[in-house]
C-alpha cells in the first residue's frame, strides 16, 4: 500500500510539472505573438491575446484596455515607424494555478518612417495572464523604457 501511495504521489508531481511546463510555454507563446505583431507593425488580432477588460500601463500612464490602447496609442504610433525590432529578448514566467506572471527584458530599435532616424531603447515589461477557456490571456501589462546604453 505504501508503494502504491508513493507511486501516486510521484505521478501527481510529474503530471503537475509537465502541466506547468506546458502552461509556461503557452504563456510565452502569447507574449511572443504580441511581440511579433509589434515587429510586423500590424496589430491585427492582438486584441484576442488579452481579456476584454485588460489594463495596459506604459511609462506610468494608464492606457486603458487593449482596444483603447491599440486605437489611441500603439496603432497610430506603429504607422509612424518603418521598422520595430526586439533584440536581447529574455522572458521569465511563473505559473501559479490559473494565473501567470511574466517579466520580459529587451532592447528595441525603431526606425522612423519619415526620416529614417533610429531610436534604441532598453525596455522591461511585466504582465499578469489568466488561463481562460480560450487559453492564456493577458490581464494586465506594464512596460517602461529608457535610452539604451
Amino acid at each position: 500500500m505504501r508503494k502504491f501511495l508513493m507511486m501516486c504521489l510521484l505521478l501527481v508531481t510529474v503530471t503537475t510539472t509537465f502541466a506547468q511546463n506546458g502552461d509556461k510555454e503557452a504563456v510565452k507563446s502569447v507574449l511572443n505573438n504580441y511581440k511579433m505583431a509589434i515587429e510586423k507593425l500590424d496589430t491585427t488580432g492582438v486584441v484576442n491575446l488579452f481579456v476584454k477588460d485588460s489594463k495596459i500601463y506604459e511609462q506610468a500612464s494608464d492606457e486603458g484596455t487593449i482596444g483603447h490602447y491599440l486605437e489611441h496609442h500603439l496603432g497610430p504610433e506603429l504607422k509612424e515607424f518603418k521598422s520595430f525590432a526586439f533584440s536581447n529578448y529574455k522572458v521569465d514566467v511563473t505559473v501559479a494555478g490559473e494565473y501567470a506572471f511574466s517579466t520580459e527584458t529587451y532592447i528595441y530599435t525603431i526606425i522612423l518612417a519619415k526620416d529614417g532616424k533610429e531610436i534604441k531603447s532598453q525596455g522591461v515589461a511585466t504582465s499578469i495572464l489568466r488561463k481562460t477557456k480560450d487559453g492564456w490571456k493577458i490581464v494586465q501589462t506594464h512596460s517602461s523604457f529608457r535610452k539604451a546604453k
